[in-house]
């Protein structure tokens, strides 16, 4: 039987527009959110309590769809299925740009992060792992800004739409983008077999996330939404237990649906630990900044002062392209967490009003996620074989979404009540903030003396052919009898031997370029 094979197959611009496309409009919006509260709630009738609570099962959906998505490429075609994903973002991103009521409004808006973290699973390790070693600094560069470059600019556009008292042309634009998707979904095809339809359906695992992080995400927004209460914390530990377990469970499986024990090796560990940390720190940042903001200037002015941040994001994703294939991505990940706590150090002074305070800050958070978070996903992937890539970032996204989406409510009800007034309620919340960003910079230097790591140059070409791009040793392999840290192990055995399969199944060596 012939198969169809879309006429940009073999074009890598044609790839990275997909992704791009794909992923940029949710991220944007979730960022853009916060300034359009009150013009989205005033036309739909959404109080600002069922607004927070919307926002927050958007991103417990996208957390969701990063188990689920890998479930699902084991047993049906990748890229017939990522057809569907972005059809249903299609078709969601239309029914919230048109919404009549807030029913409408909030079931769509909750299907995007869902659909967003589907299409990310299924069409970026693609783009990763299918083109020469030569395209890989591009891509690595692309994510990082059409990740948390849409992220950066959020707050300036929802801000800027504010300021007109107008949302819809903002999501008809979304409707736009995801349109483009869906032509270059289509363009770009090439059919492409299950991973592995003999693996087993894990119904405990995606049970554990559905229900986790449902119930997690929803006591953080009924938090920050009414403050204090059995209904918020007896979902929120018990959601956050549920992940842990999830995350306990997959490590103890035989087969697991997310590689975590390969993963318990020195640069792994290193990188999840840097981009959750990160990735709190800054998204409670912006959100602290920009409550802060709302209250004491105007939704235009707001979004001029937060445009350094996407001016910052853009710059670090050319640095993280051009030093992509040299030793340093360690250390540009290290730095990111420095970034973020310079962020937080001046933005304590936001009580003084100073806008420069706001733009340098906003900057500096910009450089930092970008500096901390993509590099960190690589840090990880790279420890592993090419064909583990879609697992890998399925259980690092599952765990940034929860840490990055999920603290972030929970610092603003702590601003609200930490203190006597909202401004030092604010600050006490930043210097946690800054505390989370120090955290994860000092761990993970700790992680990485501990672990015997060294700066090394990845073999991408060796990785793409199905080893690991470097050695990682086990965790804290200094503390370990001298035998042990001089066995030369990497993730699952030495350089050059199998790390593991997909779903526990044998697979073919990868190659160069295979069908995306």
């Amino acid at each position: 039987m012939m198969r169809f094979k879309g006429p940009l197959a073999d074009s890598f611009p044609a790839a990275v527009a997909l992704v791009v496309f794909a992923l940029v409009p949710f991220l944007l919006l979730t960022a853009a959110m916060l300034p359009l509260a009150q013009v989205v709630g005033k036309s739909l009738g959404l109080s600002p309590g069922a607004f927070d609570l919307t926002i927050a099962m958007s991103d417990a959906a996208y957390a969701v769809g990063t188990v689920l998505a890998v479930q699902l490429a084991a047993h049906l075609p990748a890229r017939r299925m990522l057809l569907v994903y972005v059809s249903a973002f299609v078709v969601a991103s239309v029914l919230c740009a048109w919404a009549p009521d807030k029913g409408v409004f909030v079931g769509a808006f909750i299907a995007e992060g869902l659909c967003t973290s589907l299409m990310l699973i299924a069409a970026v390790p693609p783009l990763v792992t299918g083109w020469p070693p030569s395209k890989m600094p591009w891509t690595g560069a692309v994510m990082n800004l059409c990740i948390f470059g849409a992220v950066a600019v959020g707050p300036s556009i929802g801000g800027f739409q504010a300021s007109g008292m107008a949302w819809k042309p903002l999501f008809w634009g979304v409707v736009a983008i995801a349109v483009l998707a869906l032509c270059f979904a289509v363009l770009t095809y090439e059919d492409q077999p299950p991973i592995d339809q003999s693996a087993p359906v894990d119904l405990v695992a995606i049970g554990l996330a559905v229900v986790g992080c449902a119930a997690a995400f929803y006591g953080a927004g009924e938090l920050q939404a009414y403050g204090l209460s059995t209904a918020a914390l007896v979902p929120l530990c018990g959601g956050m237990g549920l992940v842990v377990t999830l995350v306990v469970y997959q490590y103890r499986r035989r087969h697991p649906l997310m590689p975590v024990k390969q993963l318990v090796t020195t640069f792994p560990v290193m990188g999840i630990w840097i981009a959750l940390c990160s990735s709190a720190a800054a998204f409670g940042l912006m959100e602290l900044a920009l409550a802060s903001l709302a209250r004491t200037t105007t939704p235009g002015h707001a979004a001029v002062l937060f445009l350094p941040e996407f001016g910052g994001a853009v710059v670090v994703a050319g640095l993280f392209g051009v030093l992509f294939r040299t030793r340093y991505t360690p250390l540009l990940a290290l730095s990111g967490t420095a970034l973020i706590a310079a962020a937080a150090v001046v933005l304590a002074h936001l009580s003084s009003g100073s806008d420069t305070v706001v733009a340098l800050s906003a900057g500096l958070i910009g450089l930092g996620v970008g500096a901390s978070v993509s590099p960190a996903l690589f840090l990880a992937g790279f420890s592993l074989r090419s064909s583990q890539i879609q697992r890998v970032f399925a259980l690092i996204e599952l765990m940034r979404g929860v840490t990055a989406f999920l603290i972030a409510p929970i610092l603003m009800y702590l601003a609200s009540t930490l203190s006597s007034s909202s401004a030092l309620g604010t600050k006490d919340a930043i210097y946690l903030c800054l505390g989370i960003a120090g955290l994860g910079g000092l761990g993970a230097a700790a992680i990485f003396w501990l672990g015997r790591g060294r700066l090394q140059v990845p073999d991408l070409q060796s990785w793409q052919e199905g080893t690991p791009a470097w050695d990682s040793l086990p965790v804290f392999s200094r503390l370990r009898p001298i035998a042990t840290a001089k066995a030369g192990f990497g993730t699952g055995g030495p350089k050059g031997a199998a790390s593991g399969t997909v779903l526990g199944a044998r697979e073919p060596d990868e190659g160069v370029r295979r069908p995306a």
